[in-house]
């Protein structure tokens, strides 16, 4: 109620049951969310853009919908930014929410201590091979074999913006960026992560996989880790010798004594919080040798929060 006694009625805006148009095509950078009223998707509104209970603010940057100005209604509200901490980047300051530019080549923003590039320039891509093609074409088949069009998509990951902590590094004219790694396929056992980077000679985005053991699959892991009188969970154990990796039923070269994460008498799961990158050879039976990356685990943490093996949005 207001001062004067009269009730403020707010303005319907969720309608049931949901009648959705085709989901739009949100610019670069937007996200595509659900609305509000948990009906359609829609394209999430941007910082300074209005916004209400159905047109919601884009939740991946951090954005929220202001109502104070709309006292006593509350019903249209402005995006903002949570209060949060800024980013750094080669000695200078960024504020929360704050758009960038560290070279002409990219144009970066800060959110909540992370920076996301983009390229400036979008580069045009050269004219399609399989439109050179002589005779009638029949309307709605491509000339383009499996392999062409395999070729032409790979050409998308050039256009690809990556968030990741600080330090962010420049090479050659290149901002290096990468996403987090997944979490590993396996529980137990070797399993694969993958990510999204452009640490290349080209500076393209392409995606990159290693190995990863976090714990070796044991009948009663807890009969092996010996866990401290007193408490309840050892984050870290290895095994008593170094033992031979076997992948897709080729073994390493070298025998290795790994570090792997532990367990809990409680809830908590240990997952990896420190790691690096090695790389082991296999050799297999009459067919030769290759090589992979592998995650070499230094520290583990327990934590509360579990997440399935294979679940790449287990940081959201």
């Amino acid at each position: 109620p207001s001062e004067t006694g009269e009730v403020q009625q707010r303005k319907e805006v969720c309608h049931w049951p949901c009648r959705c148009p085709p989901a739009p095509t949100c610019i670069p950078g937007v996200s595509l969310v659900k609305d509000g009223c948990g009906c359609c998707k829609v394209c999430a509104k941007q910082s300074g853009e209005s916004c209400n209970e159905a047109d919601i603010c884009d939740p991946h940057k951090g954005l929220y919908c202001d109502y104070s100005e709309d006292e006593p209604r509350y019903e249209t509200g402005v995006c903002a930014y949570l209060v949060a901490v800024g980013c750094e980047l080669n000695g200078v300051r960024y504020l929360n929410g704050q758009t960038f530019q560290p070279n002409p080549l990219y144009q970066c923003l800060c959110i909540s201590g992370a920076i996301g590039c983009t390229p400036v320039f979008t580069p045009r891509l050269a004219s399609s091979p399989c439109a050179r093609v002589t005779g009638r074409k029949k309307p709605g088949r491509s000339t383009c074999g499996p392999g062409q069009h395999k070729q032409l998509q790979s050409t998308d990951y050039r256009l690809m913006s990556a968030y990741r902590s600080l330090p962010l590094v420049l090479k050659k004219k290149c901002l290096v960026q990468a996403t987090p790694w997944t979490p590993c396929s396996r529980t137990c056992g070797i399993g694969i992560s993958s990510r999204v980077t452009n640490d290349n000679r080209r500076c393209e985005m392409k995606k990159e996989k290693r190995l990863c053991f976090i714990q070796p699959c044991l009948t009663n892991i807890l009969k092996t880790i010996k866990i401290p009188k007193g408490k309840t969970c050892q984050p870290t154990f290895q095994l008593p010798t170094a033992e031979k990796l076997v992948f897709s039923g080729c073994s390493t070269t070298q025998s290795y004594r790994l570090t792997f994460c532990g367990a809990c008498l409680d809830r908590r799961c240990c997952v990896p919080n420190k790691s690096k990158a090695i790389t082991v050879q296999f050799e297999c039976p009459n067919e030769g040798f290759f090589q992979w990356k592998m995650m070499w685990i230094t520290s583990c943490v327990c934590q509360r929060i579990c997440s399935a093996p294979g679940d790449i949005f287990s940081e959201l």
